[in-house]
């Protein structure tokens, strides 16, 4: 398996959670704080398979940035563009083991991965 991966924003309280759970169980994971260090292009699309190939799931639609666009229903690469331009889009947390991701939302779901 490979390590997991908690794309991770502290100042987000259920991200916070998700954290401390993993810590908690004694799991070694990566922290990636994705506003710091966002995800390219290719990234975004590999973590969109690995949750089911539904980028939808991924977009935090109720941002300012998102709501600018007026798209109601859109396509998996205009959801890509806009959280590429403005990583502040992506839901958070994510866990992700490289096979397999799931949105922390409740935070208890990322122990789905462990």
């Amino acid at each position: 398996m490979s390590t997991l991966t908690l794309y991770h924003n502290p100042r987000c309280s259920k991200s916070r959670e998700a954290l401390a759970l993993l810590a908690s169980r004694g799991v070694e994971f990566a922290e990636r704080r994705y506003l710091d260090d966002p995800l390219s292009r290719q990234q975004l699309e590999g973590l969109s398979r690995r949750l089911g190939d539904d980028a939808d799931q991924m977009l935090r639609r109720e941002e300012p940035e998102w709501r600018a666009r007026g798209i109601v229903d859109p396509t998996q690469a205009q959801i890509i563009d806009a959280i590429v331009e403005h990583p502040r889009l992506m839901q958070r947390p994510i866990a992700d083991d490289g096979e397999y991701a799931v949105i922390g939302r409740p935070p208890q779901a990322v122990l789905q991965l462990i």
